[in-house]
């Protein structure tokens, strides 16, 4: 569902990208700025209790991450493979901010419970990833899963969002939900990649 939405952001997005091109800023600069802002935003508004102004933040940085896309299209500098293998990489530095910016949150209050199953949704989300990564490394496909990452990150931050507006019990069922999808999400991909060894 989310993918749908991609391509107008990037007609949103085209002018800035194309702004920034003209400046000689590549995609590479772009991608690092969007994770160290996405990082800084979550480990010091979440654990100070500013559940609001540090989901709007890193939403803010978050678009970075189709920006640096918009970029490289746009013939910004460094579009390449690296550049392909450092967005990967930093993006999980950035959900694992999130994530860990939300379990000092709880850690903060003294909640046991939900810092245990925010903690699962991080380990959880890696490996989500992870488990992509390596099917392609083997030349498998694991490319399923009803919780990828733009899914995740839009359930984490709009439940933050509304815990920090003061909707009750909103930040714990987000966090509930998205440590099954993601263990759920990761059965999908093992169960894919399997089938696929069974097939050859």
């Amino acid at each position: 569902m989310l993918k749908l939405l991609r391509p107008a952001m990037t007609r949103i997005l085209t002018p800035l990208g194309r702004a920034l091109v003209g400046l000689g800023i590549g995609p590479n600069a772009v991608t690092a700025f969007g994770t160290l802002g996405t990082i800084v935003a979550a480990l010091i508004f979440f654990p100070l209790g500013r559940l609001a102004w540090g989901a709007l933040v890193i939403t803010f940085f978050v678009l970075f991450d189709l920006l640096d896309g918009v970029v490289a299209r746009l013939g910004g500098k460094n579009g390449s493979t690296w550049g392909a293998f450092l967005d990967s990489t930093f993006d999980r530095v950035a959900d694992a901010a999130i994530f860990a910016g939300l379990i000092l949150y709880f850690v903060a209050r003294g909640d046991t419970l939900m810092t245990a199953v925010t903690l699962c949704c991080l380990i959880a989300g890696t490996l989500v990833s992870y488990a992509k990564a390596r099917a392609e490394g083997l030349g498998l496909t694991a490319d399923v899963g009803i919780a990828e990452r733009p899914e995740r990150l839009v359930v984490a931050l709009v439940t933050t969002f509304l815990a920090g507006l003061g909707v009750p019990y909103v930040l714990p069922a987000g966090m509930w939900l998205l440590a099954a999808a993601s263990v759920v999400t990761v059965v999908q991909r093992a169960v894919a990649v399997y089938q696929q060894t069974r097939e050859t």
